[in-house]
């Protein structure tokens, strides 16, 4: 501390702050440089009040250091008598105690705290700390009941113990499945008709700009009533199974004709009234003997359908 006639530095306040310039990068750095300016303005505070206009900067460090070394003995001497009695949180008795045992009148405090010419230091602003964003939050988080105390830790977020279910079940509604229905039938001729315009022949409804609102170009035909006359390709299919069918039932029968053997005493007599080719007529046949046992029914060749 330095008379204002041999000072050589500037005002107290900005001597204060302008001590510490290395930049904090850790938050306990952070802390402890807020702290040490807050120790720099209450010392430069005090200066003010004894008549000192400014100061060196030596100076207000070293009465800076002896202020944060007296606070910080006062807190450890109150924190060792607190706990010497089987307490966790020191009182103001525990504290009065220390000041007198460290030499410190305590009945002098409330007349200098009830001084007319002290300074008041404005708080410095608090500043919330950043919150860090949940990764994943769901459902609701649950509070302690009642039989667990309140300073326990919390509980944990729910998706640590609940169940996440990583599957739907499938919609059922008959609303719902045929909206559903019709929007894909329309996103897929929606898709067809925008594959067709762009690898065929289109058309616009503009003239200056070809790409907008393009329609699939008609291709006209010699014979435009043909297409009314021919069947279409299910009727044709339609016509070809039926076909099929038809010659299935005539060879299965044929086949029961030739494989149906009788053990009556006027088989010489049948056989002699047999036409000349050995076969007796599929009509005949499938009127006069029905085999009903299944296991004895002819093999039945399956249906082959013709490839177009």
């Amino acid at each position: 501390m330095a008379d204002p006639a041999v000072a050589s530095g500037g005002s107290l306040n900005a001597g204060g702050r302008g001590s510490s310039s290395k930049a904090a990068t850790s938050p306990a750095e952070n802390y402890n440089l807020a702290r040490r300016r807050t120790l720099q303005v209450v010392v430069s505070a005090l200066l003010t009040e004894c008549g000192f206009e400014s100061a060196e900067k030596a100076a207000v460090e070293t009465l800076t250091e002896m202020m944060q070394s007296f606070i910080s003995e006062i807190g450890r001497c109150a924190k060792a008598y607190c706990e010497h009695t089987a307490r966790s949180v020191p009182t103001l008795s525990d504290t009065v105690v220390t000041l007198i045992e460290m030499g410190f009148n305590a009945d002098t405090l409330p007349v200098y705290a009830k001084r007319s010419q002290r300074m008041v230091i404005t708080a410095p602003p608090v500043t919330n700390p950043p919150v860090t964003p949940k990764a994943l939050s769901a459902g609701q988080k649950r509070t302690h009941p009642a039989y667990i105390p309140g300073h326990f830790p919390e509980f944990p977020d729910p998706h640590t113990y609940i169940k996440t279910p990583t599957f739907r079940e499938p919609v059922s509604d008959y609303q719902v499945v045929r909206e559903k229905a019709a929007t894909q039938r329309r996103d897929v001729e929606r898709a067809l008709t925008r594959f067709m315009a762009k690898t065929g022949e289109t058309q616009s409804l503009f003239k200056d700009d070809i790409t907008a609102f393009p329609l699939i170009a008609a291709r006209p035909t010699s014979i435009p009533y043909l297409s009314a006359l021919l069947p279409s390709e299910l009727e044709l299919q339609t016509l070809e199974e039926t076909d099929s069918s038809e010659q299935d039932d005539q060879t299965d029968s044929e086949n029961t004709a030739g494989n149906i053997v009788t053990d009556d005493p006027g088989n010489d007599k049948e056989n002699s009234m047999l036409p000349p080719s050995g076969v007796v007529p599929s009509q005949k046949v499938s009127e006069d003997n029905v085999i009903d046992n299944p296991y004895l029914r002819p093999v039945k060749k399956p249906k082959v359908r013709r490839k177009k």
